[in-house]
Protein backbone atom coordinates (compact mmCIF):
# COMPACT_ATOMS: atom_id res chain seq x y z
CA UNK A 1 0.00 0.00 0.00
CA UNK A 2 1.22 2.88 -1.18
CA UNK A 3 1.84 6.19 1.11
CA UNK A 4 1.41 9.75 0.42
CA UNK A 5 3.19 12.87 2.19
CA UNK A 6 3.55 16.40 1.84
CA UNK A 7 5.85 19.29 1.83
CA UNK A 8 5.01 22.70 1.86
CA UNK A 9 6.75 25.98 1.49
CA UNK A 10 6.23 29.23 1.07
CA UNK A 11 6.94 31.87 -1.49
CA UNK A 12 7.73 35.68 -2.15
CA UNK A 13 7.51 37.17 -5.26
CA UNK A 14 9.00 39.92 -6.54
CA UNK A 15 7.90 41.42 -10.60
CA UNK A 16 9.54 43.10 -12.90
CA UNK A 17 8.03 43.98 -16.42
CA UNK A 18 8.69 45.48 -19.73
CA UNK A 19 6.31 46.00 -21.71
CA UNK A 20 5.37 47.42 -25.65
CA UNK A 21 1.91 48.83 -25.56
CA UNK A 22 -0.73 49.11 -28.50
CA UNK A 23 -3.00 52.54 -26.86
CA UNK A 24 -6.28 52.76 -28.22
CA UNK A 25 -8.99 55.40 -28.05
CA UNK A 26 -8.08 59.38 -27.50
CA UNK A 27 -6.77 61.50 -29.90
CA UNK A 28 -3.19 62.91 -30.81
CA UNK A 29 -1.58 60.37 -28.18
CA UNK A 30 -4.07 62.45 -25.36
CA UNK A 31 -5.25 59.48 -22.70
CA UNK A 32 -7.98 60.45 -21.55
CA UNK A 33 -11.41 59.15 -19.15
CA UNK A 34 -12.87 55.83 -21.25
CA UNK A 35 -9.74 54.76 -23.34
CA UNK A 36 -8.35 51.92 -23.05
CA UNK A 37 -4.58 50.82 -23.35
CA UNK A 38 -3.54 46.80 -24.23
CA UNK A 39 0.51 45.55 -23.78
CA UNK A 40 2.36 42.66 -24.09
CA UNK A 41 5.43 41.95 -23.09
CA UNK A 42 8.81 40.76 -21.65
CA UNK A 43 7.61 39.32 -17.68
CA UNK A 44 10.58 38.87 -15.29
CA UNK A 45 10.19 37.05 -12.19
CA UNK A 46 12.84 37.35 -9.42
CA UNK A 47 11.52 34.97 -6.00
CA UNK A 48 12.83 36.78 -2.80
CA UNK A 49 12.38 33.00 -1.31
CA UNK A 50 10.87 31.87 1.94
CA UNK A 51 10.82 27.93 2.66
CA UNK A 52 9.51 26.18 5.51
CA UNK A 53 11.37 22.80 6.49
CA UNK A 54 10.35 19.45 4.58
CA UNK A 55 7.19 18.74 6.62
CA UNK A 56 6.01 14.90 6.46
CA UNK A 57 2.46 14.30 7.44
CA UNK A 58 1.36 10.85 6.37
CA UNK A 59 1.80 8.25 8.38
CA UNK A 60 2.84 10.55 11.09
CA UNK A 61 3.34 14.07 10.98
CA UNK A 62 7.20 14.89 11.26
CA UNK A 63 9.46 17.74 10.28
CA UNK A 64 12.98 16.95 8.84
CA UNK A 65 15.67 19.25 10.23
CA UNK A 66 17.68 21.70 8.54
CA UNK A 67 15.54 20.79 4.75
CA UNK A 68 14.51 24.11 2.66
CA UNK A 69 14.33 24.69 -0.98
CA UNK A 70 15.40 27.51 -3.01
CA UNK A 71 13.65 29.20 -5.90
CA UNK A 72 15.45 29.80 -9.67
CA UNK A 73 14.45 32.86 -11.43
CA UNK A 74 11.99 32.88 -14.81
CA UNK A 75 10.31 34.80 -17.49
CA UNK A 76 7.26 34.43 -19.97
CA UNK A 77 5.03 36.42 -21.59
CA UNK A 78 2.79 39.27 -20.13
CA UNK A 79 -0.34 40.75 -21.02
CA UNK A 80 -2.24 44.13 -19.52
CA UNK A 81 -5.03 46.16 -19.65
CA UNK A 82 -5.35 49.32 -18.45
CA UNK A 83 -8.69 51.60 -18.03
CA UNK A 84 -8.43 55.31 -17.60
CA UNK A 85 -10.89 56.85 -15.23
CA UNK A 86 -9.36 60.46 -16.46
CA UNK A 87 -5.96 61.56 -17.70
CA UNK A 88 -4.48 60.71 -14.88
CA UNK A 89 -6.14 57.90 -13.20
CA UNK A 90 -6.31 54.27 -14.54
CA UNK A 91 -7.25 50.59 -13.41
CA UNK A 92 -4.68 47.96 -14.93
CA UNK A 93 -5.37 44.13 -14.31
CA UNK A 94 -1.89 42.24 -15.20
CA UNK A 95 -1.77 38.33 -15.96
CA UNK A 96 0.89 36.41 -17.52
CA UNK A 97 1.70 33.17 -19.41
CA UNK A 98 2.30 31.15 -16.00
CA UNK A 99 5.25 30.68 -15.81
CA UNK A 100 7.44 27.22 -14.35
CA UNK A 101 9.76 27.53 -11.78
CA UNK A 102 12.42 25.32 -10.66
CA UNK A 103 12.77 24.50 -6.78
CA UNK A 104 16.30 23.42 -5.73
CA UNK A 105 17.19 22.02 -2.04
CA UNK A 106 18.78 23.64 0.46
CA UNK A 107 20.70 21.94 3.67
CA UNK A 108 19.69 18.54 3.97
CA UNK A 109 17.95 18.27 0.93
CA UNK A 110 21.48 20.18 -1.00
CA UNK A 111 22.42 17.32 -1.94
CA UNK A 112 19.38 16.06 -4.20
CA UNK A 113 20.11 19.19 -6.26
CA UNK A 114 16.50 20.06 -8.32
CA UNK A 115 13.37 18.83 -5.69
CA UNK A 116 10.31 20.02 -8.43
CA UNK A 117 8.92 22.46 -10.35
CA UNK A 118 5.51 24.07 -11.00
CA UNK A 119 3.78 26.97 -12.52
CA UNK A 120 2.65 30.12 -10.87
CA UNK A 121 -0.50 31.81 -10.75
CA UNK A 122 -0.56 35.34 -10.20
CA UNK A 123 -2.92 38.01 -11.64
CA UNK A 124 -2.58 41.23 -10.55
CA UNK A 125 -5.07 44.67 -10.23
CA UNK A 126 -3.72 47.75 -9.75
CA UNK A 127 -4.68 51.33 -8.86
CA UNK A 128 -2.18 53.69 -11.53
CA UNK A 129 -1.27 57.33 -11.31
CA UNK A 130 0.17 58.80 -14.26
CA UNK A 131 2.52 62.29 -13.93
CA UNK A 132 2.25 64.80 -16.69
CA UNK A 133 -0.79 65.69 -18.61
CA UNK A 134 -2.58 62.85 -20.73
CA UNK A 135 -0.60 64.28 -24.27
CA UNK A 136 2.15 64.13 -22.98
CA UNK A 137 4.71 61.54 -24.78
CA UNK A 138 6.91 60.42 -21.73
CA UNK A 139 4.62 60.19 -18.45
CA UNK A 140 6.33 58.17 -14.92
CA UNK A 141 3.46 56.36 -12.95
CA UNK A 142 3.19 54.32 -9.71
CA UNK A 143 0.94 51.73 -9.10
CA UNK A 144 -0.87 49.97 -5.98
CA UNK A 145 -2.50 46.98 -5.66
CA UNK A 146 -2.87 43.41 -4.57
CA UNK A 147 -2.38 40.16 -6.51
CA UNK A 148 -3.51 36.24 -5.31
CA UNK A 149 -0.68 33.88 -6.58
CA UNK A 150 -1.38 30.25 -6.61
CA UNK A 151 0.49 27.24 -8.29
CA UNK A 152 -0.28 24.56 -10.78
CA UNK A 153 1.38 21.23 -11.92
CA UNK A 154 3.52 20.45 -8.89
CA UNK A 155 5.44 17.95 -9.46
CA UNK A 156 8.78 16.48 -7.43
CA UNK A 157 11.71 14.90 -9.55
CA UNK A 158 12.61 11.13 -8.52
CA UNK A 159 15.39 11.85 -6.68
CA UNK A 160 13.03 13.92 -4.28
CA UNK A 161 10.62 10.58 -4.26
CA UNK A 162 13.03 8.89 -3.58
CA UNK A 163 14.76 10.49 -0.96
CA UNK A 164 11.30 10.77 0.77
CA UNK A 165 10.91 7.08 0.68
CA UNK A 166 14.48 6.61 2.48
CA UNK A 167 13.25 8.97 5.85
CA UNK A 168 9.78 6.47 5.36
CA UNK A 169 12.10 3.40 5.63
CA UNK A 170 10.57 2.44 2.35
CA UNK A 171 11.93 0.74 -0.54
CA UNK A 172 12.66 3.18 -3.76
CA UNK A 173 9.30 3.46 -5.82
CA UNK A 174 6.92 1.94 -2.89
CA UNK A 175 6.00 5.96 -1.86
CA UNK A 176 4.16 8.32 -3.54
CA UNK A 177 5.23 12.03 -2.53
CA UNK A 178 3.08 15.02 -3.31
CA UNK A 179 4.19 18.87 -2.84
CA UNK A 180 1.85 21.84 -2.04
CA UNK A 181 2.72 25.35 -2.33
CA UNK A 182 0.72 27.94 0.10
CA UNK A 183 -1.67 29.85 -2.16
CA UNK A 184 -1.38 33.52 -0.50
CA UNK A 185 -2.44 37.53 -1.46
CA UNK A 186 0.20 39.86 -1.65
CA UNK A 187 0.62 43.50 -2.32
CA UNK A 188 1.93 45.09 -5.49
CA UNK A 189 3.95 48.01 -5.86
CA UNK A 190 4.58 49.66 -9.67
CA UNK A 191 6.78 52.13 -10.47
CA UNK A 192 7.92 52.80 -14.31
CA UNK A 193 7.65 55.38 -17.40
CA UNK A 194 5.62 55.40 -20.59
CA UNK A 195 6.54 56.38 -24.11
CA UNK A 196 4.26 56.86 -26.72
CA UNK A 197 5.43 57.07 -30.08
CA UNK A 198 2.14 58.04 -31.97
CA UNK A 199 -1.63 57.81 -31.11
CA UNK A 200 -1.16 53.72 -31.36
CA UNK A 201 2.08 52.28 -30.48
CA UNK A 202 4.37 53.23 -27.11
CA UNK A 203 6.48 51.47 -24.74
CA UNK A 204 6.61 50.73 -21.24
CA UNK A 205 9.07 49.70 -18.87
Amino acid sequence: MKKIVKMKNSRKLQVAMAAALLAGGGSAMAQQAGDWVLGAGWMHFAPQDSSKPLTVTSPVNSTVPGSGANVQSSDTLGLSATYFLDSHWGIEGVLGVPPKFKLDGEGSLGAIGELGNARQWSPALLGKYYFNEGNAAFRPYVGLGLTYVWYSDVELTPGMQNAVGGLLRRPPGSTVTSAKLESSWAPVFNIGAAYQFDQHWGLSF
